[in-house]
């Protein structure tokens, strides 16, 4: 008997099952797959999100269907949205000025967020509070490479802000497209895409858990209309865009609700038709123009609505307001008997105003809600109490900027 070497049985067990494979591959049994083979035209070929990836993405860049096959409908509609707009979203980072102890200014590392990059000339939204003290900002894009960029325009009173960054020539940016929050459902599914803990790019899937939440952001701005989402969103992903399952920006994360600082399922977004109203503004003008009551108004405590006896115990006493100016021309009565309240006079007897535009108002933080969306030379309805009875007046509403700073 002629006995093999441990070489030749090696080479002989090979050549057996190559030739078995090309045999199976002759009859259809194995298919061999290769890079250049379509996807089969199936149910999963045709699928949403097969669709929405090939009308969606550049073809230079278009992922070939058949890597989509092995997934399921909704695992290949979170491939297709991620793959397609990660690169649309930026990672920013601030620097601030601090004063040692020489008492010289110097700079210092700020905090970090995320945006959507929103037009091809480098425009960028954020959340205010991303950018808000920063000396510096920094745009860092998704293959790496690093911009300064400078502040357009800022809204407080909704988190919002617009930077701009000067990409270099050939270089061609991927945008977040708009889409609308007016139509929301809760329950509907939702992605978040951002920068959470540092981390790049990280994407986050969940549902709208809740529709027009009035978050107070600080002691005079309440946001409203707020989205409650349940997807992830930690310290980092700020400024970053809550997307539907077509990958259009629906909301922008701002802030999470959280005893410990990390991610528990509440979070919440600043609804994208609120941002689609200003960022115009802020690109043109740096701001948004708002529209005021040319009057000054004092909200109503506990011992303001004892010592004068009010009517009410919520709402804003009208002070004093501009001679001859708007407010007086509608009919809004001031206050005549002054009172001092530590180093302010308050003056009593005046109107109450107590909604604004539909909106009770109840506090200085509800009047700028109730007009955060009017301009100046609008009319808005307004009811008041006028000693025991309930007045309305249409009042024609002045520059806000311009009424804060005349001290009225």
């Amino acid at each position: 008997m002629k006995l093999y070497s441990r070489g030749q049985l090696l080479l002989f067990c090979g050549l057996s099952g190559l030739i078995v494979a090309v045999g199976a591959v002759g009859f259809g049994l194995l298919r061999i797959p290769h890079k250049a083979d379509p996807m089969p035209v199936s149910a999963e070929a045709d699928s949403p999100a097969a669709e929405l990836w090939q009308s969606n993405y550049p073809q230079s860049l278009q992922l070939n269907t058949a890597d989509l096959a092995p997934y399921a409908e909704d695992e290949r509609e979170n491939i297709v949205i991620y793959e397609r707009l990660n690169s649309a979203v930026v990672n920013i980072t601030t620097e601030t000025v601090a004063i040692n102890w020489f008492l010289e200014p110097v700079p210092q590392e700020g905090g970090s967020g995320s945006g959507s990059i929103i037009d091809t000339r480098g425009y960028v939204l954020t959340n205010n509070h991303v950018i808000e003290n920063a000396y510096k900002v920094f745009i860092n894009l998704a293959d790496g490479s690093q911009f300064e960029g400078t502040v357009v325009g800022t809204d407080p009173e909704n988190d919002l802000a617009v930077l701009k960054f000067s990409p270099p020539r050939g270089l061609e940016l991927r945008t977040v497209p708009f889409g609308t929050s007016g139509n929301l459902k809760v329950g509907q599914k939702v992605l978040a895409i951002g920068n959470p803990f540092a981390l790049e790019r990280t994407l986050t899937v969940g549902i709208v858990s809740g529709l027009g939440r009035p978050i107070q952001t600080s002691q005079q701005h309440i946001i409203r209309d707020m989205i409650q989402t349940d997807a992830s969103i930690n310290p980092g992903n700020s400024g970053g865009p809550l997307l539907d399952t077509q990958g259009r920006m629906i909301g922008i994360n701002t802030m999470i609700y959280s005893p410990s600082g990390g991610s528990v399922g509440i979070g919440f977004a600043v609804p994208v038709n609120t941002a689609k109203r200003v960022v115009a503004e802020l690109i043109e003008y740096g701001k948004v123009r708002r529209g005021w009551i040319d009057a000054t108004v004092v909200q109503l405590f506990p011992a303001l609505v004892r010592y004068a006896k009010l009517p009410v115990s919520g709402g804003l006493l009208v002070s004093r307001i501009k001679r001859s100016g708007l407010a007086e021309r509608a009919g809004v009565r001031q206050g005549s008997e002054p009172v001092r309240y530590g180093s302010s006079v308050i003056y009593l007897g005046g109107d109450i105003i107590t909604a604004v535009d539909g909106m009770k108002t109840t506090t200085l933080a509800d009047l700028y809600a109730a007009l955060e969306d009017n301009k100046p030379g609008e009319k808005v309805a307004v009811e008041m109490r006028r000693g025991g009875e309930t007045v309305q007046l249409e009042i024609t509403l002045a520059d806000r900027e311009e009424v804060l700073s005349s001290g009225r």
